[in-house]
C-alpha cells in the first residue's frame, strides 16, 4: 500500500508551521523524526492533505539547563539523549533508558517530542517522562501552555494534546546530589517492545527514601504510576524485607493486559520480578 497523495510544507519557524496546519482546516501532521508516522502513512492509517516538515526548526532542537530544570527541545533526536553528558547529570533516568528505545538505525531519527506525542504505552520516554515529574511545553496558535506528565497521557495513543498544537519542549527537574535511579525492562530480544520494563526516579537521604516515583510501562494503555508501592517506601530505608512487601503490594498498582503470547498473570510476575530487581539496585547504591 501507498501513502495517499499529500501536499509537502517546510515553516521557518513553530508559528509559521502553527499557521499551516490551521490553513488546513485541520487535515495536516506534523514530521519530525517520522518513525511512527511515515508507517502510518503507507498503511493509510493517517492520511493528512498536508505534511508539514518541523525537522529543522531551531527552536525545536537542544539541551540545556534553565534554573533547576533541565529543557529538552521537542525535536531533539534519541542518539542525543543518549549520549548527552547533560542528560547524564541532570536526568540520568532517561540516560539509563535510551539505551533500551528500539534500534540504533530508529534512534538517529527518531524525536524525543515525537515520542511523547504518539504516546505508545509501551515506549520508554514517555513512561519515564511521568518518573521524573516533567512538564510539557505545548505551543499553539494562543500561546504556550504547560502541562504535566501526569495530565498529558489520557489513553491508548491519547494525549493531552489538541488538533494543531505541537510540544515544543520537555521541562525535566534536574537531579540532585541525593537522585537515585534505575531502569530495566523486559523483552525477548533486546530493541523488541518491552513486555514490561520500569523506571525509578528517588531522593535518598541517609539511606532514607525521601521521595520516589515509581512508573511501568507497556502494563496498561498509559504508563502507570505505581502509588502504592510508592507510598509503602516513602520514609523507609530499603532492606530485603521491604522490598519483598513492596513486590506484594505492587497488585493493587498493576492490572496489566494479557495476550496470546503474554497471559495477564505472566506480565504481573515480570512486573514483581522488575520491581525487586530495582529495588535491590537503589538498596545497594551507597
Amino acid at each position: 500500500m501507498k501513502a495517499r497523495a499529500f501536499d509537502y510544507v517546510r515553516p521557518h519557524s513553530v508559528e509559521e508551521a502553527l499557521q499551516a496546519f490551521a490553513n488546513a482546516d485541520g487535515d495536516a501532521a506534523y514530521i519530525a523524526g517520522g518513525q511512527s508516522l511515515v508507517p502510518a502513512l503507507a498503511l493509510r492509517l493517517q492520511a493528512p492533505a498536508l505534511l508539514i516538515d518541523i525537522a529543522r526548526l531551531e527552536e525545536l532542537h537542544g539541551l540545556s539547563v534553565i534554573g533547576d530544570h533541565l529543557r529538552i527541545g521537542a525535536a531533539t533526536r534519541h542518539f542525543e539523549i543518549l549520549n548527552s553528558g547533560l542528560v547524564r547529570t541532570h536526568a540520568p533516568l532517561l540516560s539509563k533508558a535510551a539505551s533500551f528505545v528500539a534500534h540504533p538505525a530508529i534512534r538517529n531519527r527518531g524525536t524525543f517530542g515525537g515520542s511523547l506525542a504518539l504516546a505508545d504505552p509501551a515506549s520508554e520516554f514517555p513512561a519515564m517522562s511521568l518518573a521524573l515529574g516533567a512538564e510539557i511545553e505545548i505551543a499553539s496558535l494562543a500561546g504556550n501552555r504547560s502541562v504535566a506528565a501526569a495530565d498529558f497521557f489520557l489513553g491508548l495513543y491519547e494525549t493531552a494534546l489538541q488538533p494543531g498544537e505541537m510540544i515544543r519542549a520537555v521541562h525535566v527537574p534536574a537531579a540532585t546530589a541525593r537522585t537515585y535511579c534505575a531502569f530495566d525492562e523486559l523483552a525477548r530480544r533486546r530493541g523488541d517492545y518491552a513486555l514490561v520494563g520500569s523506571g525509578i526516579n528517588a531522593e535518598i537521604d541517609n539511606g532514607r527514601i525521601e521521595r520516589i516515583r515509581i512508573v511501568f510501562l507497556a502494563v496498561g494503555s498509559t504508563p502507570v504510576q505505581a502509588k502504592n508501592v510508592e507510598n509503602l517506601l516513602i520514609g523507609n530505608c530499603l532492606t530485603p524485607e521491604l522490598i519483598r512487601k513492596a513486590q506484594e503490594t505492587l497488585e493493587a498498582d498493576l492490572d496489566p493486559p494479557g495476550d496470546e503470547q503474554t497471559p495477564a498473570e505472566m506480565r504481573m510476575h515480570l512486573a514483581r520480578v522488575l520491581l525487586g530487581r530495582l529495588l535491590g539496585r537503589l538498596e545497594a547504591t551507597p
